[in-house]
């Protein structure tokens, strides 16, 4: 039996947890959004065009699934945020507006809350799911990007490199941005790919992150430091690559050159498009579901949790159950 994801938007819902709060004074107004099979992009430019402003003008700190039921906050300037509550939106509506002094920034994101339905799930993969939920709570999942990032057509990093050739590609500086992103994702996943140990293992050479404080270090002594990687307190890391980002060391940063060649990208010859800089940074090679919930229905699962910012759902529901998943509609 193949797991359904999405049968509906209401089986997909997903809620942004914010950074911070509003402050209630500024020139740009925070509008909470709810929205349904719209991206991320239409409902921005509904609202530029609901300001009288450029798209590129609104804040969001994140892109958030079309095919969902979704919660995320936008940043709009001059728009009053009584009017910003009056707005009639299509497929998407206002539910809090209220001022603040800047623009928000992607990444300004705290977490993402999920609640979500599998439909076709039958006993046995039910119950393996929550064995494997219970492993990922304790160590971890694989943190490699979600096929989302890479385009309906899987393109987005073709384009990128062409892009870092000096050839020119359609769209504007946050397409631009976008693409790269695409890029960077397909280097960290196939880093990811080539590890012979488990993401909640380090390696002698490893850049490891400190979850508590996002500081990174190089690991020198890996059975040192295997006890903090146990208890969750660091992982190893992966590339975002970029001009400025901590180097791994030994047979680490050999695999890491390695798939770097292989993506066409050379760190000493790094020209992004004007405008644009690729500073770099490193991920964690896995991540934590907090405030995990598993429920068994007749036929289906539910699964809810939250989720660091740039983790995906639907990487952590095809580890708990399986390559089989299928999306339930288009």
């Amino acid at each position: 039996m193949t797991a359904r994801l999405r049968t509906t938007p209401e089986d997909f819902r997903v809620d942004e947890v914010p950074l911070y709060a509003p402050t209630g004074e500024g020139n740009h107004t925070f509008v909470r959004i709810e929205k349904r099979l719209r991206t991320t992009e239409e409902v921005a430019r509904d609202l530029a065009r609901a300001a009288g402003v450029s798209a590129r003008d609104v804040g969001y700190a994140g892109r958030k699934d079309r095919r969902a039921v979704a919660t995320q906050w936008f940043s709009v300037p001059v728009l009053d945020p009584e009017r910003a509550l009056a707005l009639a939106l299509r497929g998407a509506r206002v539910l809090e507006a209220a001022r603040h002094p800047h623009k928000l920034r992607t990444g300004q994101l705290r977490a993402n809350r999920f609640d979500l339905v599998v439909r076709d799930v039958d006993a046995a993969a039910c119950a393996a799911a929550e064995t494997r939920l219970a492993e990922a709570i304790a160590r971890g999942f694989p943190n490699r990007f979600g096929g989302q990032r890479f385009g309906r057509d899987g393109r987005n990093v073709e384009h990128a490199q062409r892009m870092l050739r000096g050839e020119s590609v359609p769209g504007g500086r946050r397409a631009a941005r976008f693409l790269l992103s695409a890029l960077q994702a397909s280097v960290f996943n196939a880093v990811l790919a080539a590890r012979s140990a488990p993401p909640h293992r380090l390696e002698r050479g490893d850049v490891a992150v400190r979850h508590d404080s996002g500081g990174l270090f190089l690991v020198e002594d890996e059975v040192l430091e295997a006890p903090r990687a146990e208890a969750f307190e660091i992982s190893p890391t992966g590339p975002i690559f970029g001009t400025r980002s901590l180097e791994p060391a030994g047979a680490v940063a050999e695999r890491e050159r390695a798939v770097l060649a292989q993506h066409g990208v050379d760190l000493a010859r790094l020209f992004p498009p004007r405008g644009i800089r690729l500073r770099g940074g490193r991920r964690a090679l896995r991540a934590r579901p907090e405030d995990a919930l598993l429920t068994r229905g007749a036929d289906h699962v539910r699964l809810c949790f939250t989720l660091p910012s740039g983790s995906y759902a639907t990487v952590l529901i095809e580890e708990l159950l399986g390559a089989d998943l299928a999306e339930g509609f288009e």
